[in-house]
């Protein structure tokens, strides 16, 4: 499936979705976040996750009403989705921007554990 597809959003909800220790992270915690990707080509895609009470929805597109917007390129992305790059060191390397930085601090360890939920998912990525 192709990365950033509704494809790939769903199966990226279910993985998550599936997980008792994602749950249990994010069960305190209500957020709506906003992905914005530039592709190589300069374009953005955009897809949103929601997380209510360890609840989770995703999808392509725009999100209403954001608490926080996460930016990066499209390696940053692809590095985040393969594991090969943890979100703590992409913030802090400059590689991903986060407006609404406060709203999503209490997702660290979750937000951390996506690599290795995704992990077994085929994705296939543009080569630039």
């Amino acid at each position: 499936m192709q990365f950033l597809s509704d494809e790939w959003t769903e199966a990226v909800k279910n993985a998550v979705a599936s997980s008792e220790e994602f749950k249990a992270a994010t069960a305190s915690q209500h957020v709506r976040i906003q992905q914005v990707v530039t592709m190589p080509d300069g374009s953005e895609t955009r897809y949103w996750m929601t997380i209510d009470g360890g609840a989770v929805d995703m999808g392509t597109g725009g999100v209403d009403n954001a608490d926080a917007t996460i930016s990066q390129d499209y390696d940053t992305a692809v590095a985040l989705s393969k594991g090969e790059l943890s979100p703590t060191a992409a913030f802090m390397g400059g590689k991903v921007k986060v407006d609404g930085l406060m709203k999503v601090m209490g997702l660290q360890s979750a937000m951390g554990m996506l690599g290795s939920l995704v992990k077994g998912i085929p994705v296939e990525y543009e080569t630039s």
